[in-house]
């Protein structure tokens, strides 16, 4: 429920020089793109407005961002022309989960980072989300996962899955110690799918140039 929820995003450190070349990086691209193309849309979803001011506050300058107070708003704003959503998981009426299972059984065409104070537990490994953030986020955090979800669209469906099961991995890693992570079948599963794609995506990785792929990865402990 919102009574739950941080009220700051400012809460998360380190990492800033590789996000800002992230999101340089991105923002160069789209800044050489024709004048044509469609500024991207961000679907913002809370139960508390702090948070949806302050996402329309730090997105709003790159990103046309629509916002939506539940999960019934926020299907109802769902539509072809939204690329990323930034979804908070435990809301009244429809939770997160629920809106996040709605959008991929209705095969939608979007990225959904989960921004949210529920600790992540094993159970994350089952659900469709393409990042998870826990409250509080930073700025710099909370842009340079907005411009890398843009990024893979652009990705093929090897590598996509790739990157989404590693963000799983990093942030169970981050939440986990060692020996609740060596008994779980499902992380043990999980490790085991993400080797059987980096055998698949070798091929891929040499058409990059090496200092970008490691980059992509870094975070996630794609390395490891």
């Amino acid at each position: 429920m919102g009574s739950g929820h941080e009220t700051n995003l400012d809460g998360e450190a380190g990492g800033r020089s590789d996000r800002q070349t992230a999101q340089g990086n991105a923002r160069s691209a789209a800044a050489g793109a024709s004048a044509e193309v469609a500024t991207p849309t961000v679907l913002a979803v809370d139960d508390l407005p702090e948070y949806l001011k302050l996402y329309e506050a730090r997105l709003g300058d790159a990103y046309d961002v629509r916002t939506a107070a539940n999960g019934e708003e926020a299907l109802e704003s769902l539509d072809d022309a939204v690329d990323i959503v930034l979804l908070d998981r435990s809301m009244p009426g429809l939770s997160g989960d629920d809106v996040l299972e709605r959008i991929r059984d209705a095969d939608e065409d979007c990225r959904v980072a989960m921004v949210t104070a529920v600790e992540p537990d094993f159970d994350i490994i089952d659900l469709g989300f393409d990042a998870y953030l826990t409250k509080p986020v930073s700025k710099d955090t909370l842009l340079s996962t907005v411009d890398r979800l843009l990024t893979r669209t652009t990705y093929s469906e090897t590598l996509s899955e790739l990157y989404t099961l590693c963000s799983k991995r990093a942030v169970l890693k981050r939440a986990k110690d060692e020996e609740e992570l060596a008994a779980s079948e499902k992380y043990q599963d999980l490790q085991a799918r993400i080797a059987e794609l980096r055998i698949e995506v070798d091929s891929t990785a040499s058409a990059f140039e090496r200092d970008d792929y490691r980059a992509t990865f870094r975070d996630l402990s794609f390395d490891d």
